[in-house]
């Protein structure tokens, strides 16, 4: 009797989303600090740029008078944008992100503002792509999804991360997929 308690209060908010048998392994929350990556100071350099020429321009403009000056607040904004929202945007769709782990599955949930709450689950089997990043938060990935731009369409990892125990959390998965090959065989 005490393994169906445990097992309904692990499963508690679960109904009717885990399969039969499917049991939690972990759960957690990645780290929602400001991380800088070569791709963010990049995008932070050439933002600054832009917005430093921008007020160098409104500070010349404005030595003519009048207010002319003032069209240059639009590329100076555009610039400060370019510059902070991808070193911001990360952290703060970490900090409303949730992480789970089942005996089948991954679960990432989201619940942002004007976006709403999302819950994108993703298989892990034997043929899931696993890739520990480590480091201190560590990440896992484990799928990988296409996305659009500009110039057609690119392929970005899915995963848990910047999370703590990002080792167990592999392990975890590891075991997952020889429980696979294991079922497989048999």
């Amino acid at each position: 009797m005490a393994n169906v308690k445990a097992e309904q209060h692990q499963a508690s908010g679960w109904e009717g989303i885990l399969d039969k048998g499917e049991k939690i392994l972990w759960q957690g929350r990645p780290d929602g600090k400001v991380a800088l990556t070569p791709a963010t100071i990049g995008t932070l350099g050439f933002g600054l740029l832009f917005a430093g020429f921008a007020l160098f321009w409104m500070l010349m403009a404005a030595q003519a008078g009048g207010y002319f000056w003032m069209f240059g607040l639009i590329h100076f904004s555009v610039g400060l944008s370019l510059a902070l929202i991808p070193i911001y945007w990360g952290s703060f769709k970490r900090r409303h992100s949730w992480y789970t782990l089942t005996s089948r599955r991954a679960f990432i949930a989201s619940d942002l503002p004007f976006v709403g709450k999302k819950l994108i689950s993703y298989s892990i089997n034997k043929n899931s792509p696993l890739e520990l990043i480590e480091g201190n938060p560590g990440s896992v990935h484990f799928a990988q999804r296409e996305k659009r731009g500009k110039n057609g369409t690119y392929t970005v990892n899915v995963g848990f991360e910047r999370i703590a125990d990002s080792k167990a959390v592999y392990r975890m998965m590891r075991d997952i997929q020889i429980q696979h090959r294991t079922e497989e065989t048999a």
